[in-house]
């Protein structure tokens, strides 16, 4: 089975010079809790709801003066829209992803594999990777932050 067999095709996006807050509104209306950030239709960042709080609110900035560029995270994992589900569910599991963007062969996003999608639709590899994504991360106590 293929990414492109599972994945949600009409995938809402954020672009990197608008506003964080316009970010945090969309993610409300849609009820989800992170946005990829495409320059066009390509995918150049991934923006979340821990990132506005954490970039953002914690650091005293105003949601409609900050950028989403200055608040996504930059090293996004995605896969390709041809890969093995059993794979891409693997690699989930492996570094705790709910969601991963998926890119078609001229590297533009053309949806999102998410752990629902492997789960509703019986994905190989689904009840392994809701389970590994749920088990706790050690906290981040360097004090660096993101």
């Amino acid at each position: 089975m293929r990414v492109a067999e599972v994945m949600t095709s009409d995938v809402a996006v954020v672009r990197p010079r608008d506003s964080v807050r316009h970010a945090a509104q969309r993610m409300d209306e849609l009820n989800i809790g992170s946005l990829p950030v495409c320059d066009g239709k390509r995918l150049v960042g991934v923006i979340t709801d821990r990132d506005i709080t954490v970039r953002v609110t914690a650091a005293g900035l105003a949601p409609e003066d900050t950028e989403v560029e200055n608040a996504m995270s930059q090293d996004v994992r995605w896969c390709w829209e041809n890969d093995d589900v059993e794979e891409v569910s693997q690699l989930m599991g492996e570094t705790q992803i709910r969601r991963m963007p998926v890119i078609n062969a001229e590297k533009q996003l053309i949806g999102v594999v998410s752990l629902g999608d492997l789960s509703t639709k019986h994905a190989p590899g689904a009840a392994e990777t809701l389970e590994e994504v749920s088990t706790p991360s050690a906290p981040d106590r360097s004090g660096k932050g993101n």
